[in-house]
């Protein structure tokens, strides 16, 4: 018991001198644990124990953490703050980003709206143009007609074909004319809208009606150019004719005179210029009215050229130029004209313009009428049964100037047309062939 007194009175000495905890074995089956302290005594199971010591562990270890969380919190506020900065950074920029964006497609869509409604003031202007150039083209005359001996001749029909002009024949019909541009329909039919809204919908049937705009306009003005360049082809393909028929005749046009102009014009003289800024159809259109106006000069001048026949419908020529055997001697004489078989009383008509010299009995001409031509031409109209004009009387081409008869040295109804030159006979079939070539299609 002693010995038990002292080892109790000794672990008492040691807890004492130890502030934790002691532990010790009671008894021999259970196990207690003794914390003692100043002298105090907690007695503790082992269950008890090992949940304090728990405890305590999962306090320190809390402590510790608590410890470290606010030890490193600045930072980790620091980053937290930061993350949450460029979250809100990023979504800004997203926000503008997009806002940039509409932006865009505002611009654009205004942008394409304001050249859609640009080009379509350019294809208003094109067709303000495309119509004047219409207006241009029929307001081109058509040359005056030199006469006919052929009346109720057809006009070419406007949906022909061909460039087209008026047959022009001088013996028959001397019109030559240009045909006049019929006013185009597709620039009436497609009349445009002041403005246009463009929208997104609609975008492709916008475009797709712009593009078939052009493309008619783009019809209008090549017909438009080639209407001019058929009628330039025309006239200086006329004047070529014109030109070789004269020359044929033996007549140079360049020093022929003009001709009469035709009566009720007149004004100021403007001389052709062509502005510096002229573009190509305004010079197309001025070579065409240069060449109209030449081929309008050589018109004038063919009028007093006796290329017409001097009789309606078929010629029956009964008697040529040149050596023959006189009728009534039965001996070779000369035959200064061309006889022409016809029936009592048919008209006869001036084969050019010119003026009457001399209307009357002339011998074996019998009734004659001779008509000065100018240039040196002048023609006789022989064994009329009536004259229908006077001297000095102004003379136009295809003019009825008598009736066909028998008098003077004469076996039969008939015509003696005799071509003169400077005085002296010439054969008129070399005037009369010309005159039907001339008058032939190209």
């Amino acid at each position: 018991m002693s010995h038990q007194s002292s080892s109790q009175q000794r672990g008492i000495e040691r807890s004492a001198r130890d502030p934790h905890a002691h532990v010790q074995r009671a008894g021999g089956a259970r196990r207690e644990y003794t914390l003692a302290h100043a002298g105090r005594q907690v007695r503790f199971g082992p269950v008890a124990f090992w949940v304090t010591v728990s405890v305590l562990t999962i306090m320190a270890l809390w402590s510790g953490a608590t410890a470290t969380y606010f030890a490193f919190r600045d930072d980790l506020l620091t980053r937290l703050i930061a993350r949450q900065a460029d979250m809100q950074y990023a979504y800004e920029d997203r926000i503008t980003e997009l806002r940039a964006q509409v932006d865009r497609l505002t611009s654009r869509q205004l942008l394409d709206q304001e050249q859609v409604e640009n080009r379509i003031e350019q294809l208003a202007r094109r067709q303000s143009t495309l119509e004047s150039r219409t207006t241009a083209l029929s307001g081109v005359p058509d040359l005056a007609p030199t006469g006919s001996t052929r009346p109720g001749v057809r006009p070419p029909a406007r949906n022909e074909t061909a460039p087209g002009l008026a047959k022009p024949s001088p013996i028959n019909d001397s019109l030559i004319a240009a045909p006049v541009p019929e006013r185009q329909s597709s620039l009436e039919s497609r009349p445009f809208a002041p403005r246009a809204r463009a929208s997104t919908s609609k975008a492709k049937g916008l475009e797709s009606t712009l593009a078939s705009l052009e493309h008619s306009l783009d019809r209008v003005e090549a017909r438009q150019a080639a209407t001019l360049s058929a009628m330039q082809e025309s006239y200086e393909g006329k004047a070529r004719r014109v030109r070789g028929v004269l020359a044929e005749v033996g007549l140079n046009p360049s020093k022929l005179p003009a001709g009469e102009a035709a009566s009720g014009i007149g004004g100021p003289f403007v001389p052709v210029i062509v502005r510096p800024d002229a573009n190509a159809f305004e010079h197309q259109l001025q070579r065409v009215q240069l060449a109209r106006a030449n081929m309008e000069r050589l018109n004038r001048t063919l009028t007093a050229v006796p290329l017409r026949k001097p009789l309606d419908g078929e010629i029956d020529t009964s008697s040529g130029f040149g050596v023959r055997m006189d009728p009534f001697f039965r001996a070779p004489a000369m035959h200064s004209g061309l006889d022409f078989r016809g029936t009592y009383g048919d008209p006869v008509r001036a084969t050019a313009a010119g003026t009457v010299v001399s209307v009357g009995w002339n011998g074996g001409y019998g009734r004659m009428v001779e008509i000065d031509h100018g240039n040196g031409f002048s023609t006789r109209y022989g064994h009329l049964s009536e004259t229908l004009v006077s001297e000095d009387q102004t003379i136009k081409p295809g003019q009825i100037v008598g009736r066909l008869g028998s008098t003077g040295r004469s076996t039969g109804p008939h015509l003696h047309y005799e071509t003169r030159v400077d005085g002296d006979a010439v054969d008129p079939q070399r005037f009369l062939r010309a005159g039907l070539r001339l008058g032939e299609r190209p």
